[in-house]
């Protein structure tokens, strides 16, 4: 089989932090994008999803939480920050 030199540019850190990934799975950065390819056209596409991340539990809870305190009539307001620092330091 004959091969193909490519380059290609990518971020430092992220070329920093894969390749350490890469390093403790055994694989080099070239058999990673040929693995990736290989897949690539085995799905006659990407084999993966592309989606924006779920946030974790906790954060949604946050959330959740946040929007409950801003819609609650009984959630104190403040009109300024003195105000709300003086709540804060009793």
């Amino acid at each position: 089989m004959s091969t193909v030199a490519k380059n290609f540019r990518i971020d430092s850190e992220l070329n920093k932090q894969a390749t350490a990934l890469l390093n403790g799975l055994g694989l080099s950065m070239s058999q990673a994008v040929s693995l990736f390819l290989r897949q690539l056209v085995l799905h006659r596409g990407l084999p993966f999803k592309v989606e924006y991340p779920r946030y974790s539990n906790e954060l949604t809870e946050a959330i959740e939480e946040a929007k409950a305190l801003e819609a609650s009539p009984k959630t104190k307001r403040y009109t300024n920050m003195d105000e709300m620092w003086a709540d804060l330091d009793k």
